[in-house]
């Protein structure tokens, strides 16, 4: 049976760390390592995290002295898996344990080297939340695939699954949420097998703990650009450009503009 390394990074999870284990745990016929990463949480996460620490022998428990932020807590994680392919666990419940057995499959049966979990693909339940965090979300799978060549649904989804020599072969350089962007950018470089599957999504509102915001959004957009300019296309690379210079040029009119209106209001 092939050894699944779960690593879940987690900031300020008490209220759900647990919970979220005791549902890895009821996966059945899976060997897992579970990392948790702790990443200076200021609540009681890390408590918990190291009282399941001794409860159970497949639980590792890491932690960071100050907060970090998600990229990092993975990339602490990765390199200690040991199994034969790994796996990112949200600390939330937004995710299901359990259809990490039809993402692994695929990689279990020898056709893939990374499978990424959609929530934009699945018939199964998905929590209706924020419009314009939906849209964000598409825009950016987009913009990410023009540069990767990829026709990803969700390029920004939790759920993504590795042969572990593909993951600690990856230098992850983003600390936080530019991880994703990233992650899949390298992939799609790697000219790996990549699949993608359904799943289910019970998504937080930001009063029951969702973390990323607009300015998340925003670095990403810079991550995918970073991250995939190098290779992309001449014709690509030049709307880039084209992209660039027009919004240089937009802001040093905006700024002329401003000093202009300063200087009227001076005179009068």
């Amino acid at each position: 049976m092939n050894q699944i390394s779960l690593v879940i990074p987690c900031f300020n999870e008490e209220r759900t760390l647990e919970t979220c284990i005791r549902r890895v745990m009821q996966v059945p016929d899976f060997n897992f390592e579970i990392i948790i990463v702790d990443d200076a949480s200021t609540d009681g996460s890390l408590g918990i995290a190291r009282r399941l620490e001794k409860k159970y022998p497949q639980i590792h428990v890491l932690s960071h002295s100050k907060n970090q932020g998600k990229g990092a807590a993975l990339r602490t994680g990765f390199k200690q898996a040991s199994g034969d392919f790994v796996a990112v666990q949200d600390a939330d419940l937004e995710y299901d344990p359990m259809e990490l057995k039809k993402l692994v499959a695929p990689l279990a049966d020898g056709y893939a080297d990374v499978v990424l979990g959609s929530r934009f693909l699945s018939t199964e339940p998905r929590r209706v939340l924020y419009f314009w965090h939906s849209m964000g979300n598409k825009f950016l799978t987009f913009l990410s695939n023009m540069f990767t060549d990829l026709n990803l649904t969700d390029m920004e989804t939790c759920y993504k699954v590795f042969k572990r020599e593909v993951i600690q072969n990856i230098n992850i350089q983003e600390s936080r949420f530019g991880v994703e962007p990233e992650l899949v950018a390298k992939i799609a470089h790697m000219r790996l097998r990549i699949y993608e599957m359904g799943i289910s999504y019970k998504g937080r509102t930001y009063e029951e703990g969702k973390k990323i915001g607009l300015k998340d959004g925003f670095w990403a957009i810079y991550c995918i650009f970073r991250y995939n300019a190098h290779n992309a296309s001449l014709p690509l690379q030049f709307f880039l450009y084209l992209l660039i210079g027009g919004f240089a040029a937009l802001v040093n009119l905006f700024i002329l503009f401003r000093h202009k209106a300063k200087g009227v209001m001076a005179e009068k």
